[in-house]
């Protein structure tokens, strides 16, 4: 990655996790310096310390974002840090509702103290901050119809980044306080800031559970025959991105920080790619060559019954789309699910 001519040292936050082991993998086969931060806790962290190990070098710094003294070593240890990627979160609805705290210490405060680390610093690091749809809440004012089985907006193609924020559950509030306070860093110190509100994220090494990363979880559970569990109707509608997408999102927004400096958008799939959770399951079983056992249960606490978002901001601002559509992600996914079953059975 380069700015101004030159290579960018780069600490990603959370980089053990899913988005995270792929930002530092690009960032190690494009020769840029970069430093993994990350406490261990999530599943499948410790699979991708070992497998980024054998991608490159890297620094690894064993912390957490709750607490301000890691990160201040590791800004202090480092003091030429151009570039955080920060991607440590707590990331399920369903855990929030059950620990608010610790969902708003990770999440909050945690982002907090990361742009208090940068403005302790005194340098002029550029920081990218993944946040997510969950800040416009349930948009129960925006109408929406059933078409081809599956729930679709009667009127828009899709949210633009100028919609009303509306938390709903803990994780909303916690994500949309970070948020937040990424926006109002950049115009108060003025430091270099970015929110990307994220969509539907899938890909490669993403340990799917049952409460968040649907895509990833009903995949790993086709696989390894295990039933699953729809909260709801099947039809709600959600865009989804691919991991090599997103990193390319990055990437080009942080090269074009001088245009997205102090601005959010929404990044996902966008209406070319939108899939129901009926739609995933049919890909499976197509791709399986089996039916899939699910069963139903209740309508999850904030679940919105669409969201897909209008990413023409971005494409505007930072020449940026995806490329690559829904049936041939998720095939990705379930090739490399398939191939790595071993991972599962240790997780």
């Amino acid at each position: 990655m380069y700015y101004n001519g030159g290579k960018m040292k780069t600490l990603v936050t959370g980089g053990l996790g899913f988005i995270g082991c792929n930002v530092v993998r690009r960032l190690i086969q494009d020769d840029d310096p970069v430093i993994v931060f990350d406490n261990l806790s999530r599943n499948g962290s410790q699979a991708n310390l070992d497998w980024l190990k054998k991608q490159g070098d890297f620094a690894f710094a064993n912390g957490d974002v709750r607490n301000r003294n890691d990160l201040k070593q590791v800004f202090s240890e480092n003091g030429d840090i151009e570039v955080v990627i920060h991607l440590a979160a707590q990331v399920a609805v369903t855990t929030s509702v059950v620990d608010p705290r610790e969902d708003f210490e990770t999440n909050a405060l945690g982002t907090f103290n990361i742009l208090e680390a940068i403005r302790g610093s005194k340098t002029d690091t550029i920081l990218l901050n993944a946040s997510t749809n969950k800040v416009y809440g349930k948009m129960d004012d925006v109408k929406i119809t059933q078409r081809n089985g599956r729930y679709e907006y009667e009127s828009i193609d899709g949210i633009a980044e100028h919609r009303s924020l509306d938390f709903h559950s803990p994780y909303g509030c916690s994500k949309g306080a970070a948020d937040q306070y990424v926006c109002d860093y950049a115009r108060i110190y003025g430091i270099r800031t970015l929110n990307l509100r994220q969509s539907c994220i899938y890909g490669f090494r993403q340990f799917g559970v049952e409460d968040q990363g649907w895509v990833a979880w009903f995949t790993i559970a086709s696989v390894l025959n295990k039933k699953i569990t729809i909260y709801g109707d099947g039809k709600q509608v959600r865009d989804v991105l691919f991991i090599d997408d997103l990193v390319d999102c990055y990437l080009s927004a942080i090269e074009n920080i001088h245009i997205t400096s102090g601005k959010t958008y929404n990044i996902g799939g966008g209406p070319n790619n939108r899939m129901s959770l009926f739609e995933l399951l049919a890909l499976l079983e197509e791709y399986s060559g089996k039916k899939i056992d699910y069963s139903f249960d209740d309508w999850r606490p904030g679940d919105q019954l669409v969201f897909v978002c209008d990413i023409s901001k971005a494409e505007r601002d930072f020449d940026w789309k995806p490329k690559i559509g829904v049936r041939e992600g998720v095939r990705k996914l379930y090739d490399w699910v398939e191939n790595n079953k071993e991972l599962f059975d240790k997780e």
